[in-house]
């Protein structure tokens, strides 16, 4: 009687320690899905800037160009370009 209930703690304790694993493996896979779409956040950012800063440099360029300032308004627009 004794080793039968010392082997369901055993089986127990094996299940639950499997279960566990499966959520942190889980937990873990959200996490990099997560970490990835911040890097690809972070990488868009800084294109933005660097294309906004291009743009402003770039400005009188665009004045020249028949067409010019709509298209440079409408880039500051795709590209979140804040006009000082």
């Amino acid at each position: 009687m004794k080793t039968l209930d010392i082997l369901e703690i055993y089986i127990l304790n094996l299940v639950l320690t499997l279960g566990m694993f499966a959520v942190l493996i889980f937990r873990a896979w959200v996490e990099v899905k997560h970490f990835k779409l911040m890097c690809q956040e972070m990488e868009w950012r800084q294109t933005y800037q660097t294309v906004g800063r291009i743009l402003k440099a770039e400005k009188e360029l665009f004045s020249k160009m028949e067409g010019g300032d709509e298209l440079y308004r409408l880039l500051c627009e795709i590209f979140k370009v804040k006009e000082s």
